[in-house]
């Protein structure tokens, strides 16, 4: 892409803090720590009358101990390579650094505008320390504070310069989130399905942190894939920095269309991974289960699927019509399987049935399976109509909602979802009043 700014530099000169204020909201996590952003995170920006995409880098590192130091060292080379413009960060309070110095001969070598922004320069005194930084040989040098926004309108201004409008990509693709528990192999979903190494993947737990977007366009299909954070219980969830990654997981999920829900074979469907389910249904979610590491399942047989699947609909009672897919995605099977369910749940959210058919077959079920008597008064249904909303919803009509009880709510869910197909999509059902 001709309309991307990637913004390079040492771990905690204030990348994240500029990405923040570039794409105008706390997108990015940012927290005292080194390290804390891992993989390429994605915003855009509105500047000038341009629109360009930003890329916020994990720390430059070299020589650490930190085991993801070669994985982050490539990201950002990568997001380097993509990127039309690129913005070296560095902290005016610290002064240059030997990984500066390091950073800076590797970027002269990048055929690419580099622009060099001092970070941290808040007042005249470390405005006249910060002229060191011209030593390092940009001539496109600019001091900002990154926290206040001071300076940042003349980068972008300068940064605009180079950038070149592009269409529109479709804002109305459907959303896609992969989510569950930590290390059950969501960011190994996401590069077998992009066919690259998009995001980190390593046996550590936690090693993604801010959900991650991913633009699909293969064999017919088209989609923003969203690889987040995994969600795990509140008690174990111990560092603000994790926190604040589920956090944006689960904004992520609101975001979403529909959501992956990946459970790890070998351990079985556990309680986090109903409560997540239960998040997505009840923001109204399409919801997709694949059951990754398949392929490690030890002793299948014949019915393990079946037995499996059916362990499962056991658990997440009574919103079980959901589409469940036993996929490896390090053997990337049935990977595309997951996409065609995926596809067809974004199709049956949005499905619409008229609302002369819904009374014709529904105002028939209820006659013949009438709601029970309350205080010996029955409810009395008159009419039925499908809600104008983004996701499935129903009025049911009666001259008393006071007598519906949730059971007989979901006796008619349940019929809706024997009469026409909404499999992975909550359906909301509403009693009002025929007055």
């Amino acid at each position: 892409m001709s309309n991307i700014v990637a913004i390079i530099g040492r771990p905690n000169v204030g990348k994240s803090t500029l990405y923040n204020r570039l794409v105008g909201r706390r997108d990015a996590i940012t927290d005292d720590f080194s390290g804390v952003t891992r993989d390429r995170k994605y915003g855009f920006c509105e500047w000038n009358g341009k629109r360009f995409g930003v890329v916020d880098t994990g720390g430059f590192v070299h020589g650490s101990d930190d085991v993801f130091e070669t994985a982050i060292r490539n990201q950002v080379r990568a997001a380097a390579e993509e990127a039309a413009v690129l913005v070296f960060m560095v902290d005016a309070q610290t002064g240059i650094t030997d990984l500066d110095d390091s950073i800076a001969r590797w970027l002269r070598r990048v055929d690419k505008p580099v622009f060099l922004v001092v970070n941290k320069v808040d007042n005249h005194n470390s405005m006249m320390d910060a002229n060191e930084f011209w030593s390092l040989g940009f001539e496109n040098t600019y001091f900002i504070a990154s926290i206040s926004g001071s300076g940042t309108g003349e980068l972008l201004d300068a940064v605009t310069e180079h950038i070149e409008n592009e269409p529109e990509l479709e804002t109305e693709l459907p959303k896609f989130a992969i989510v569950g528990r930590p290390n059950v192999g969501k960011s190994s979903l996401t590069n077998a399905l992009l066919g690259e190494e998009r995001n980190i993947v390593t046996p550590i737990a936690g090693t993604t942190r801010d959900p991650i977007h991913s633009y699909y366009n293969k064999y017919g299909k088209e989609f923003v894939l969203i690889d987040t954070a995994g969600i795990r219980k509140k008690t174990k969830v111990e560092e603000d920095l994790e926190f604040y990654s589920v956090m944006r997981a689960i904004r992520a999920l609101e975001e979403a269309d529909v959501c992956l829900l990946i459970i790890d074979a070998t351990q079985g469907i556990e309680g986090q991974d109903i409560n997540i389910l239960a998040l997505a249904q009840k923001r109204h979610k399409g919801i997709v289960i694949l059951v990754n590491k398949w392929d490690l399942v030890e002793n299948k047989q014949a019915n393990s699927v079946r037995d499996y699947e059916a362990v499962i609909k056991n658990r997440i009672a009574p919103f079980n019509d959901v589409p469940i897919v036993f996929i490896s995605a390090l053997e990337k099977q049935r990977i595309f399987q997951a996409v065609e369910a995926a596809m067809e749940v974004v199709e049956n959210r949005k499905r619409r049935i008229k609302t002369s058919q819904l009374n014709e077959v529904l105002l028939d079920v209820i006659e013949r399976t009438p709601p029970p008597s309350v205080h010996g008064r029955y409810p009395k249904f008159k009419y039925i109509t499908q809600l104008p909303t983004d996701f499935p919803a129903f009025a049911f009509f009666v001259n008393n909602p006071n007598y519906v009880r949730d059971s007989y709510k979901q006796f008619l869910e349940n019929q809706i979802r024997k009469l026409f197909n909404f499999k992975g999509a909550p359906i909301e059902i509403f009693i009002r009043s025929k007055d």
